[in-house]
């Protein structure tokens, strides 16, 4: 089917390989004149929203300087994308480098990847796009469902942190969101979604973009890269650093952060401990974050409310000339 669509819809052939996917198939492929393209299809009917979002979103930024997203290839009727008998999908181009996860997280990396994902964020708010508000199992209007899903959790410590960020954030975060900004955000800028290229850091994957408060992209990229123990912030404080030095962080920005942090890494574990159940032959492809997330959650969960916030104040202030993040410089508050 792949090669037969690759030809109807693009006239091109070549060799393609099944690439590891949740809900959508995604292929590579590799033409005869050196290419390699991403092909993404579907069988399923709310994956035609879906695809309208992601190819809309990077067709919209390919011009905006200073963020670099994969490129849309046309039809040959000119679309962005193809419906044909029940099948959907769009064939991208390819971004060449080292996804993030594989990277040493150096402070100055980590402050790249912040001012990165604040330029896309801030050309994101720019561009009009369809299907915002379509059913998205990630959004944050859906988390104080996830509680839900506790059950599919394995008893211990992680079940216990994991149910007090989630109440924290149903009883104290979410009274709070409608006040913040909210724009099209990419909502998944995980290290497995970030690329270190030539041509800088590039995103991949919007297919849980939608409309969120702006702050939640900063939230799930920093989340995912709190490591260290030693730091208030597991070592995040650079990403953020990054961040703020392209977009500012507003007072209530600066106070939910460390909590929304919390919750998106409950978040993470929640479905990705449900759904590898559900499709237990994606299993490792499904939970390849959580391991992380748990580490992650371990080190913020002793944080209350007050040296969250003084730790996002002292991240802020830092400049990306600072060297390695050490805790004399970032000595803010008891755990």
């Amino acid at each position: 089917m792949p090669s037969a669509l690759l030809q109807r819809h693009y006239g091109l052939t070549g060799s393609i390989e099944i690439l590891s996917s949740e809900l959508e198939r995604t292929f590579e492929v590799s033409l005869t004149d050196g290419r390699r393209l991403i092909l993404k299809t579907s069988l399923r009917p709310e994956a035609v929203a879906s695809f309208r979002f992601q190819t809309a979103a990077m067709a919209g930024l390919q011009e905006t300087a200073g963020v670099l997203v994969p490129k849309v290839l046309r039809t040959s009727g000119g679309a962005l994308m193809f419906e044909e008998d029940g099948v959907s999908g769009y064939l991208q181009t390819r971004i060449e480098g080292v996804p993030l996860h594989k990277a040493t997280h150096t402070p100055e990396l980590l402050f790249r990847t912040g001012s990165a994902l604040a330029r896309l964020n801030a050309a994101l708010a720019k561009v009009d796009l369809p299907a915002l508000h379509r059913p998205v199992l990630w959004n944050i209007t859906c988390w104080p469902r996830l509680i839900e899903l506790a059950g599919y959790l394995p008893d211990g410590n992680i079940a216990e942190m994991v149910r007090a960020a989630m109440t924290e954030y149903v009883e104290q975060i979410e009274p709070q969101i409608s006040g913040l900004a909210w724009q099209v955000t990419h909502n998944d800028p995980s290290p497995f979604n970030m690329l270190m290229s030539d041509e800088g850091l590039g995103f991949i994957d919007f297919g849980d973009g939608g409309w969120s408060p702006r702050i939640q992209d900063l939230a799930i990229a920093a989340s995912h890269v709190v490591t260290d123990p030693a730091l208030p912030l597991g070592g995040a404080e650079h990403l953020i650093a990054g961040y703020a030095s392209v977009l500012d962080l507003s007072k209530s920005e600066i106070r939910l952060l460390g909590g929304l942090m919390r919750a998106r890494q409950s978040a993470l574990i929640l479905v990705n401990y449900w759904r590898s159940q559900l499709f237990p032959e994606e299993a490792e492809y499904i939970k390849k974050n959580v391991a992380r997330a748990e580490r992650g959650l371990s080190i913020l969960a002793p944080l209350d409310v007050a040296s969250c916030e003084a730790a996002v104040l002292a991240a802020i202030s830092l400049r990306q000339s600072d060297g390695p993040v050490g805790q004399n410089s970032l000595q803010t508050g008891s755990r």
